[in-house]
């Protein structure tokens, strides 16, 4: 386990991802447990608990990643894009809050100190953080040097194409 971080040198985005997948976690459990019991409460519901159940299971995984982003000496762990994906999926239970979470949470991942930050704990981290220079997409070839003619030397004027000799034999 990597224990040279601390809490104190986690970005403020990580902090902001934690909080809100765990807020988003305990949201999902409640809501997913509410959708559960109303669709059992009817017989065509049964048919749609395979959906109702989504934000349940969905936010025993959230609380279980927040808590390991909060984790102090930090956890090695990945950004949880399908976590996000799956927040945002919620939308079919009607759960606005967690899609607005996943959204953010995307958003959020993509940032370069947020990526510095999960390549540190993972250890993937090179020493060479220098960003490769921008080529343009379009380049125009110089212009070609004039030719300049070579001088002739008798040698060459008597292999010229003008002065063909007949074969021999």
């Amino acid at each position: 386990m990597n224990t040279q971080f601390t809490n104190q040198q986690k970005p403020t985005l990580i902090h902001v991802i934690a909080w809100m997948t765990l807020v988003s976690g305990i949201v999902n459990l409640i809501w997913g447990l509410a959708a559960s019991g109303t669709v059992l409460a009817t017989v065509v519901g049964i048919v749609c608990i395979p959906i109702a159940i989504l934000p349940t299971i969905l936010g025993i995984f959230e609380i279980i990643y927040a808590a390991k982003l909060m984790s102090t000496p930090p956890q090695p762990v990945q950004p949880s894009t399908n976590i996000a994906v799956l927040e945002i999926v919620c939308i079919v239970v009607g759960n606005v809050f967690s899609v607005v979470v996943g959204v953010l949470a995307l958003v959020f991942y993509n940032d370069i100190a947020v990526k510095e930050y999960f390549a540190k704990i993972n250890g993937t981290l090179t020493t060479d953080t220098q960003v490769a220079p921008v080529v343009p997409a379009f380049v125009p070839d110089p212009a070609p040097a004039p030719v300049e003619p070579a001088e002739s030397t008798p040698a060459d004027e008597a292999h010229s194409p003008g002065s063909e000799e007949a074969p021999k034999g």
